[in-house]
């Protein structure tokens, strides 16, 4: 067994620094955004997808397109709007005359990364269209079915602050999200990097680090990742306090939650936490890395309730709450 545990050392070692390297060539274009920069390779080691808000020109659709150049992957890019048809996503079947049949056109969601730009301007049908690829990696049109290819996540980008003529999400939708990600504005330092970068438009070279097989390796090796049994149970643990409040210890917040976790957190709790080690250098999960993830984990997930709307707590403050309450194995 040891032998084993040594090899993986050794890989997660040595392939943590190819993740170092796709970061550092984002990093020739975002100044700062370390939170967010994190996320993005999580979402990627996990198969998942990123519900991005943030206030305009924070560098959300930046860092998307720039995640995008570090990959030998198909990319595209989606301006959600009021206007826009599921068919504008999907496509849709065109007839040929010369064959007499009808030939599928396909959208743009038949590429590896899409960046749903602005996704809280379109309506819900068209939020929905998306539900069949993030969760079944497959898309219908008419009576065919078609798989997509390998990698395929979609990374949503929303604004908090202008909320007339949105759409904001259905719960179901949300659910679908791996992580909700909230950018904070950056600090002065960073905020002084930008303008002497950025004062002068210029374009920056940036190297395609990883293609799509390697990054099918990097993705088993978080996959394989130890998580002990302590660390499972503290995960339990972390999901049950939003169900079962009083049961977990923290009756005052019981009032202020009106649903609670599903069962997708504790898988995505688990696997983000084992790729947040990965990025970390190590072959296994300490608190530490669940700790860092739970929020981005859990704050679409939780539902307050009409108190803690009242008392204006935040979905982060219950996870924090949480957090602070439920013991550290």
């Amino acid at each position: 067994m040891e032998p084993e545990i040594g090899e993986l050392t050794a890989r997660v070692e040595r392939d943590s620094l190819v993740l170092r390297e796709i970061e550092n060539e984002i990093r020739k274009v975002i100044v700062g955004q370390d939170y967010l920069l994190d996320r993005l390779l999580v979402g990627l080691l996990v198969r998942g997808h990123l519900l991005i808000e943030g206030v305009p020109g924070l560098a959300k659709t930046l860092a998307v397109k720039t995640l995008a150049r570090t990959l030998h992957v198909g990319f595209q890019r989606v301006q959600f709007t009021p206007d826009l048809l599921p068919a504008d996503l999907l496509g849709t079947l065109i007839y040929d005359q010369r064959r007499g049949e009808f030939v599928p056109r396909k959208g743009p969601l038949f590429t590896n990364l899409l960046l749903a730009d602005e996704i809280n301007r379109a309506p819900a049908k068209v939020q929905s269209a998306l539900l069949e690829s993030m969760e079944e990696r497959q898309i219908t049109l008419g009576d065919t079915t078609y798989p997509l290819d390998d990698p395929f996540m979609v990374l949503a980008t929303q604004n908090p602050i202008e909320q007339e003529g949105t759409y904001p999400l259905a719960e179901a939708q949300i659910d679908r999200f791996t992580l909700k990600l909230k950018l904070d504005y950056p600090t002065r330092a960073e905020e002084e990097a930008i303008l002497e970068r950025m004062m002068v438009e210029k374009e920056v070279a940036v190297r395609a680090v990883v293609d799509g097989g390697r990054l099918a390796a990097l993705r088993q090796l978080a996959d394989a990742v130890y998580l002990d049994q302590k660390m499972r149970g503290y995960i339990l643990d972390l999901v049950g306090a939003t169900r079962h409040p009083r049961a977990a210890g923290c009756p005052d917040l019981a009032d202020l939650i009106s649903f609670g976790a599903s069962p997708r957190a504790t898988l995505f709790l688990a696997r983000c936490a084992k790729a947040m080690a990965l990025l970390r250098g190590r072959a296994y999960v300490i608190p530490e890395d669940v700790k860092e993830i739970a929020a981005d984990v859990l704050r679409h997930r939780i539902v307050a309730s009409y108190e803690a709307e009242a008392e204006e707590v935040s979905t982060d403050d219950l996870v924090g709450r949480i957090l602070d309450r439920i013991e550290v194995p």
